[in-house]
């Protein structure tokens, strides 16, 4: 018997097989060439996809750098990733085609970059691109000067003039007559735009505004005034779903007690369980909703979105009690854990919108693989079952998308709660044990039959980054939860990460693949890390945590930290290829680095009780303090940091015998109650464990165990309540104001 995880390796493993001889297949049924280029030798997924492309592909590097000086060639720049819908669009329309291959390869030298790789340089050419057209997203195509000056870009282009866009082809042959005829002018453009976009940088990084508890209201009242209070949600459609925004307003309603803001993080928290956004048979979140109710989403599953918005079930959870939000947010680690898991502990990073589609064999349509069409329903639950399932999950015989503009949904359902177990007990005037029992059953069968399809592509490339916020999220989960699968998980994690992506010296890397790790590691990969490493040690107090994390913290300290300005840049500098060194704080779809990294160093600054990390954190925030003073809701989760740093905030101490039932109580205790602004530190019986995390955390020297029994501090910015030995007791203080 093959188990839940072996069948899914097998399916992915087929349906690679059936891609490559369906490619094959049709190539050479249509007498088409079959190439190869440069990016066969690569290891990123998403430039293996463009492996045999008839364009003469070139990865990011100096082969093609030298090759477009000599040859006096501008460059055309294309930057996706594996999942990205709209770069398979254009990889099939224009990519694929040897006659628009032909002009690419006779005028320009292209260049192909995996934007999960090469966040970096990601940053830069959105960055140019969106200083030029006013909005950006993948594919990001862009054209430089052979000293990778930008000049010109765009996302995604049709491959002939359509919907009012310009075609490929066009901007092809226009852009190469232009640099034959009119080059200083593109030269020149490129210079003052890298000098505006250079200039915005220094002055986005520079700032001396005070930011305090009105600042955390300014963005408070922003998110009010955009909230949809009907579906939840911030503004009009298409709709993300921004955890670390979410965990924002449950930490402002903890300080505040402003209950709108509990208010609209639950309305949105419930709404996204309930649409067809969340994955209602496998788990997981896709990620994004195209519509206004979170019905029609963008299918992609991405590693990051998981971690976030796991986190955020997990803190509704705490501040509520109830018992949906911890079971979505098993729900999103099971997926994890299943799914999206490497053997030896690391975490993939995402699943494909697109997947094989059995009404159009051969071919890729988007969400194929999670959607339902009636009588499919009706044939593997009979009659009876099926129509309580249609009727609790919106299923219509017509299908039941919003919009369909590329008539890919025309019959086929999205899964939905449309009416709750409640609403089908009275509809059928059946018992809501009934229900319930029938909802599990046609789960566990619709499941099966899902499995037997052909997965989306799943990109198994393991980030530093991205690991380390499901690290977080795995932590907080084995908490909240109470289940050690999920901190066993995350350890598992980390020892992967410091077996194959710490070097030599001791720093970090970015990528790992096939037993191959590469790339220098960036800012993101340090602060999310050392998160992870952070929560991890709150889940199981191994000091060993504790240590790693503050030994990169003195190394990102050293590689990333402005010393003339303050905060941290994203890359370690000294690179000549990229024109900017980039310093941001924004938190887009990801926290940024930044934001991330004052978190750690107020927690460790508490921990280690070290000024200099604290101060550290004040210089970062005044060197941002511009833009976060000006919009503070672009920055949700450097807001998460500097409520911590403006506290209230505890520090809790239990000391006592780790297995005790009595320390395991008071954890208990302190792992139900949402206390975001706290750091937890565990003082062991034993003399020299106690030794060992004193030098760690020098405050524990004044804590002990009172009369051998397991003992817990409660204190607020280190001035500490009396001692209690009694989960009761230790209940009192966590609840008093």
């Amino acid at each position: 018997m093959v188990n839940k995880k072996g069948q899914n390796s097998l399916t992915v493993i087929l349906a690679f097989f059936i891609f490559i001889i369906t490619y094959q297949g049709k190539a050479m049924a249509q007498g088409a060439k079959v190439y190869t280029n440069r990016l066969i030798n690569e290891k990123s997924p998403y430039l293996l996809q463009h492996a045999h492309n008839p364009v003469d592909w070139h990865p990011w590097g100096s082969e093609a750098f030298e090759k477009a000086r000599k040859e006096d060639k501008p460059i055309f720049l294309s930057i996706g990733y594996s999942t990205c819908h709209w770069c398979h669009v254009m990889e099939e329309e224009s990519f694929s085609d040897p006659v628009l291959a032909e002009i690419m390869n006779q005028y320009f030298v292209s260049i192909k970059v995996d934007r999960e790789e090469r966040p970096d340089l990601d940053r830069v050419y959105m960055q140019a691109v969106l200083a030029m057209t006013g909005s950006g997203g993948w594919p990001l195509n862009v054209f430089l000067t052979p000293g990778l000056k930008p000049f010109y870009g765009g996302t995604y282009f049709p491959p002939v003039d359509r919907w009012g866009r310009p075609g490929f082809k066009t901007a092809l042959n226009s852009i190469a007559r232009n640099w034959k005829d009119r080059r200083e002018e593109l030269v020149s453009s490129s210079e003052i735009l890298v000098g505006a976009l250079t200039q915005q940088a220094e002055t986005q990084a520079k700032g001396n505004f005070s930011l305090g508890p009105d600042t955390l209201k300014k963005a408070y009242e922003h998110f009010y005034s955009t909230f949809d209070s009907r579906y939840g949600g911030f503004g009009a459609a298409p709709k993300f779903p921004s955890g670390h925004t979410l965990s924002f307003l449950l930490g402002y309603w903890k300080r505040s007690e402003e209950p709108k803001a509990l208010e609209m993080a639950e309305v949105t928290l419930s709404k996204m369980a309930e649409g067809g956004m969340y994955d209602q048979l496998g788990g997981g979140f896709h990620r994004y909703s195209t519509d206004q109710r979170w019905l029609l989403p963008h299918f992609e599953k991405m590693l990051y979105d998981q971690a976030l918005l796991a986190k955020a079930y997990l803190e509704a959870y705490q501040a509520t009690g109830k018992q949906k939000y911890g079971n979505t947010a098993r729900e999103i680690l099971e997926y994890v854990l299943c799914d999206m898991t490497h053997p030896e502990g690391g975490f993939y990073c995402a699943e494909d919108a697109d997947s094989l589609s059995a009404d159009n064999p051969g071919e890729k349509r988007e969400g194929a693989f999670y959607l339902w069409r009636k009588d499919e329903i009706t044939n593997i639950l009979g009659k009876e079952k099926a129509e309580i399932f249609s009727y609790s999950f919106g299923i219509e015989t017509s299908g039941n998308s919003l919009s369909d503009p590329m008539g890919e949904f025309k019959g086929k359902n999205i899964l939905h709660i449309a009416h709750s177990p409640q609403e089908s007990a009275a509809h059928f005037k059946q018992s809501r044990d009934k229900i319930d029992r029938v909802m599990r059953e046609a789960k566990e069968k619709l499941l099966a039959a899902r499995a037997k399809r052909m997965r989306p592509h799943r990109d198994d490339k393991i980030l530093t980054d991205w690991n380390g916020l499901m690290i977080s999220a795995l932590s907080l989960g084995s908490r909240v939860l109470n289940d050690p699968r999920y901190r066993q998980a995350a350890e598992k994690s980390v020892q992967f990460i410091l077996k194959h992506l710490v070097t030599k010296e001791g720093k970090l890397l970015h990528r790992y693949r096939e037993g191959e790790a590469a790339i220098k590691g960036m800012l993101d990969d340090y602060a999310f890390f050392i998160g992870g490493l952070l929560d991890l040690y709150e889940a199981d107090f191994n000091p060993e945590y504790l240590k790693e994390a503050k030994r990169l913290m003195d190394m990102m300290t050293r590689l990333f930290w402005d010393d003339k300005d303050a905060g941290f840049y994203l890359d370690e500098g000294g690179n000549p290829e990229l024109f900017i060194r980039q310093k941001e704080l924004y938190d887009g779809a990801m926290p940024s680095g930044n934001s991330i990294a004052a978190l750690d160093l107020i927690r460790l600054s508490r921990l280690a009780m070290d000024k200099e990390l604290e101060n550290k954190t004040e210089s970062l925030f005044r060197a941002f303090s511009g833009g976060v003073f000006q919009a503070p809701y672009a920055y949700p989760q450097a807001l998460i940091a500097l409520s911590f740093a403006l506290g209230p905030s505890k520090e809790i101490v239990i000391a006592g015998e780790k297995e005790s039932k009595a320390a395991k109580q008071m954890l208990e205790v302190i792992n139900q109650h949402f206390i975001p602004n706290k750091v937890v530190a565990f003082l062991p019986a034993d003399e020299s464990q106690a030794k060992e995390i004193g030098r760690l955390i020098p405050f524990l020297k004044e804590y002990a165990p009172l009369k051998g029994k397991a003992t817990a501090y409660v204190c607020e910015n280190y001035v500490c309540k009396l001692p209690v030995t009694g989960e009761k007791q230790l209940q009192e203080l966590l609840e008093a104001h």
